[in-house]
């Protein structure tokens, strides 16, 4: 138990990586642990595309929000929230036929699929942090891969029910590395029983006072905060204006529309 329990609590974003590639047998165990994941009625809504081509990882490292490091990363995965496997599955298995039969509605992916979807991509992803974790294999989230729907979607040859919604930059720790491990908030704030809980002012102040005392009070925003500054640097900021635009791209063809 003490093991697993380290194991999660020393994983960080890792952003610098050895040189050296992520050896088969280990290639073999982050996919087995992302086909083990749990899923939405065992349908299995996702892709993973594995990405080891340098001008492929080149063009992610600006395509996701220009972050060099990315390209440095011996072994990039990109995780698709993915129905189209079943939908053409359904095209060659006369289910349109049989809906009209049966008087079924039979039409596109609709927002629930992409919602399920997602969270199969998600879970998958997260079981290969882990497991990539055990392995001595760091790992960095980029949420940036929603950006750029369009781009993205002739780099990797994506049909219309396919879509990018998470990718993990992973490689073997540096020799000596020691990751800086961040906090966390502390449960009481998080973890509600049976009903959920809107906190009061005073409790909001106290969850983020350990932000208010280490937001860089001299910053390029003229935040006079960490609520200002975090907004500033996240949902204010250029690259969620371009991820909001590309994920209502995207949706478009996830309206349940007539085939």
């Amino acid at each position: 138990m003490n093991h697993i329990i380290d194991t999660i609590n020393r994983r960080t974003s890792l952003r610098h990586y050895k040189e050296t590639p992520i050896n088969e047998e280990h290639l073999d165990i982050l996919l087995h642990s992302a086909m083990r994941a749990p899923t939405a009625g065992n349908m299995m809504l996702y892709s993973i595309l594995v990405i080891n081509d340098q001008a492929t990882k080149d063009t992610l490292s600006k395509t996701c929000d220009n972050q060099p490091f990315i390209a440095k990363a011996p072994l990039v995965l990109v995780f698709l929230a993915d129905i189209q496997r079943w939908f053409d599955y359904y095209r060659i298995s006369g289910v349109e036929e049989f809906s009209a039969r049966k008087g079924l509605d039979f039409k596109g992916p609709d927002l629930g699929d992409l919602f399920i979807s997602v969270s199969d991509a998600l879970i998958a992803a997260q079981n290969v942090v882990i497991a990539a974790e055990s392995l001595g294999i760091g790992s960095c989230y980029i949420g940036d891969i929603m950006e750029n729907y369009e781009t993205h979607q002739r780099l990797f040859e994506l049909p219309e029910f396919a879509f990018p919604v998470g990718m993990l930059c992973l490689g073997y720790y540096p020799d000596g590395y020691e990751p800086k491990v961040r906090s966390r908030f502390e449960r009481e704030y998080v973890v509600f029983q049976e009903k959920y809980r809107t906190l009061s002012e005073a409790e909001l102040k106290e969850m983020f006072a350990e932000k208010e005392a280490t937001f860089p009070r001299t910053n390029k925003y003229g935040a006079e905060n960490a609520a200002q500054f975090n907004f500033a640097r996240k949902q204010g900021a250029e690259f969620a204006k371009e991820m909001h635009r590309s994920i209502r791209k995207a949706m478009e063809n996830w309206q349940g529309r007539q085939l």
